[in-house]
C-alpha cells in the first residue's frame, strides 16, 4: 500500500483559456479503467478520500488514518481494508494501469509510505 495526496496544495494553478481553477492531476492510463463508488478490488485499486476521514491497511495489520485529499494505491491481489467511524466518501479507481506516483506526491508524515 502506499500513500499520496491530490489536495489543493499538489495542483496546478490553471488560467489557460480565461480559467481560474486549481487541478490536481490523479492518473492517466491508456487501458481500460474502471470507476465506482464500492468494489471489490481484483486489478490494482487507487481510493480517492473525498469527505471525512477513516482507517487503511494492507497486507499490515497496522491501520493508517486518512483523510479527505488523501489516496491510497493497493497493488493487484493485496488484501486490503478501509474502515471509517463518522463516515467518509471515496472514489475508486481499477485499472491494470496505475501509476498514481507518475502525477501525485507522496504523503508526508508518515511512517513508511509503503506497507
Amino acid at each position: 500500500m502506499n500513500l499520496f495526496r491530490f489536495d489543493k496544495k499538489t495542483g496546478k494553478k490553471i488560467s489557460r483559456f480565461n480559467s481560474d481553477f486549481i487541478m490536481s492531476r490523479v492518473i492517466q492510463t491508456e487501458k481500460a479503467a474502471h470507476i465506482g463508488c464500492y468494489h471489490q478490488a481484483v486489478a490494482p485499486q487507487l481510493l480517492l478520500i473525498m469527505v471525512g476521514e477513516g482507517y487503511v491497511r494492507g497486507k499490515e495489520e497496522e491501520y493508517v488514518k486518512v483523510k479527505a485529499g488523501d489516496a491510497v494505491f493497493f497493488e493487484k491481489d493485496e488484501w486490503h481494508e478501509t474502515k471509517t467511524i463518522d463516515g467518509l466518501t471515496a472514489i475508486v479507481i481499477e485499472s491494470e494501469e496505475l501509476t498514481p506516483s507518475t502525477y501525485m506526491p507522496f504523503k508526508e508524515g508518515v511512517s513508511s509510505n509503503k506497507y
